[in-house]
């Protein structure tokens, strides 16, 4: 025999009240300014990112800049004076370093292996040193590499600016066909696919 509920217990639960329940109006005024304000942040943050790749992305040098490269007066690390006919007519990469910047030092033996690989059909491949002459001897030294090396020095910071690289950031490189005419230019450094896709 089942138990029979008394109906004065029944009256006695309480009912919930859906007011309760329900968020207040002001808890639904300050989420819709955080998603307002989160919203605004991940803009700005956008923003601010494409803002900082077009002032980093290196400018197309004029006809007049790139004849700057050709008529620089550069030596070599053996005190041999740069011969910048020997590159014309050929693809050719440009390479700004230095041995105090850690990406330069690592994309080198990228850029070796490049040259290395693909001398044989015409290119050629130079590196600017923006730095002190004891320095880079003693660094190719320890760390030589197949392609020719220039002493451009403080002087080789307003190249590459001229070249299209304003900020004066290491590395840079700026690529040009037998012809002279940029290929590819680009601040930081570099790899593999980009330097494969211009064969």
């Amino acid at each position: 025999m089942q138990p029979t509920l008394d109906k004065s217990e029944v009256s006695k639960t309480p009912t919930p009240d859906p007011s309760l329940n329900a968020p207040a109006e002001g808890e639904n005024l300050q989420t819709k300014r955080r998603w307002i304000l989160g919203l605004g942040a991940v803009g700005g943050l956008v923003a601010g990112g494409l803002f900082s790749w077009f002032k980093h992305e290196p400018s197309t040098p004029s006809a007049q800049n790139l004849q700057r490269l050709w008529g620089s007066s550069y030596q070599h690390p053996n005190g041999d004076d740069v011969d910048w006919n020997q590159f014309k007519g050929h693809p050719l990469i440009v390479n700004f370093w230095a041995t105090w910047c850690g990406p330069c030092v690592e994309e080198m033996p990228l850029i070796d292996r490049f040259y290395k690989e693909n001398k044989a059909n015409g290119w050629q491949v130079v590196g600017l040193a923006i730095d002190q002459p004891s320095r880079v001897k003693a660094f190719l030294s320890q760390t030589p590499v197949s392609y020719p090396v220039v002493l451009a020095g403080l002087g080789g910071t307003e190249l590459s600016q001229a070249l299209g690289n304003e900020s004066g950031a290491l590395p840079f490189t700026i690529i040009l066909d037998a012809n002279g005419h940029v290929l590819f230019k680009k601040i930081g450094k570099l790899k593999a696919e980009e330097l494969t896709s211009l064969v």
